[in-house]
């Protein structure tokens, strides 16, 4: 079940490889901003958060795999319709609706459901191999799909994802269930007297993923959850998974250099995450975040000094720092979710996930201004790591008792 939700979440995340890789190829063949570019892929970020909690609650009603089956082949549409937009609002209904919409719902949620179904013990270190698939199947994409836009054209790129998402339809159709009870089983490291009983569906998904949020809102531990993951949405994927390419080009790096870099931060990624889904299962998950935003700050904030023309001792520093804080931040964000929140923890960390996408989206399309105005990216760099402090401030804040603050209404 773990290897299947892992292929499933690289796949979807093959066109979000896209965006900073097309950036420049979009602007020469079309003539658009890079502003305007920025604003698709604002919608596809912030579509990409807030589908998330109402896929969770669509999960409990439908089974995760007609959820995840039907997600990865809105992906597909979505790459595959570029290959014919010849205005913005294409792109925008394309790379920003379809992609946003389909790869939303096979987002962090996804595998916070999994996890919280099918595992007991060894929660964290599942949730953090999950979160790898999600964020570095991202990044390890970029030199594949660079390749093919400089060699191809970004034509053939967004078919070979749309061919790639596809692929792994049926993998999830034939191997994912829905729940452990389905093949007779409980989840792995429950309690040997545990109930081997499937759960009724729960009707009203959009209504369970609303009411779980009003309630969740009245809560000290969400706003702070949520303000700490805004950030870290806005220090990713909305800054540097965005913009780390063309910054990169601005000082004379090649693209297909600066992707490659990116893609190994994903390599990195995959141990940074899986040891912080090892540590989140032994230390307390408050403490982790505070140090992992912080670090990020100071990270961001020697980035200006180490973009050159070519990759030096001290990039490949960067490189390797910044990938193993990359979405370390997630397996102990959920186990907050989950702790807190209980039975609804899923689908309140959809809703904390929404936050993350809506800072992410807002990054992407200041730092597009921010380039747009003043020539480079130096500023929207030194922001980014004051906004990390603040969420470093946020995550030790944190409620510390292990008690569920709400109890969830169905």
């Amino acid at each position: 079940m773990a290897a299947a939700a892992f292929v499933a979440l690289l796949a979807a995340a093959g066109f979000r490889a896209a965006p900073s890789v097309l950036i420049d190829p979009l602007h020469e063949e079309f003539g658009w901003s890079r502003a305007t570019i920025g604003a698709a892929v604002s919608v596809n970020l912030v579509l990409y958060g807030l589908f998330a909690p109402f896929a969770a609650a669509l999960m409990e009603r439908f089974g995760i795999r007609r959820v995840a089956a039907t997600a990865l082949f809105v992906v597909a549409l979505g790459a595959g319709g570029t290959v014919f937009m010849s205005t913005s609002w294409e792109l925008i209904l394309c790379w920003g609706v379809l992609v946003g919409a389909g790869t939303g719902s096979m987002a962090m949620s996804f595998a916070a459901t999994v996890t919280t179904r099918w595992f007991v013990r060894h929660r964290g270190a599942v949730t953090g191999v999950l979160t790898a698939a999600g964020s570095t199947g991202q990044l390890v994409f970029l030199p594949i799909v660079a390749t093919l836009a400089v060699g191809n054209g970004w034509r053939t790129a967004s078919l070979v994802i749309a061919i790639a998402a596809l692929a792994v339809v049926p993998v999830v159709l034939l191997v994912v269930r829905d729940h452990p009870a389905d093949i007779g089983t409980t989840a792995l490291g429950a309690p040997a007297d545990a109930e081997v009983a499937r759960p009724v569906p729960k009707g009203g998904s959009a209504r369970r993923a609303l009411v779980v949020l009003f309630q969740a809102a009245r809560t000290k531990s969400f706003w702070l959850l949520a303000i700490g993951f805004a950030i870290c949405g806005a220090t990713t994927n909305g800054l540097v998974g965005t913009h780390f390419i063309p910054a990169a080009h601005d000082h004379g790096m090649p693209q297909t250099t600066a992707a490659s870099l990116l893609a190994l931060v994903g390599v990195f990624d995959v141990v940074g995450t899986v040891a912080s889904g090892w540590l989140t299962d032994r230390v307390d998950p408050r403490l982790l975040l505070g140090v992992y935003y912080a670090l990020r700050g100071v990270s961001l904030a020697l980035l200006p000094q180490l973009l050159t023309d070519s990759v030096q001792p001290s990039m490949w520093a960067f490189i390797l720092f910044y990938g193993l804080d990359w979405v370390a931040t997630v397996p102990p964000t959920v186990a907050l979710c989950i702790r807190s929140f209980g039975e609804a923890g899923p689908i309140v960390f959809g809703w904390v996930f929404a936050c993350h996408q809506v800072g992410a989206a807002f990054a992407a399309s200041a730092a597009g201004a921010v380039r747009d105005q003043l020539g480079d990216y130096a500023l929207a760099w030194y922001v980014a790591a004051g906004l990390a402090v603040i969420a470093s401030v946020a995550s030790v804040s944190i409620t510390r008792s292990g008690k569920r603050e709400l109890t969830f209404a169905r």
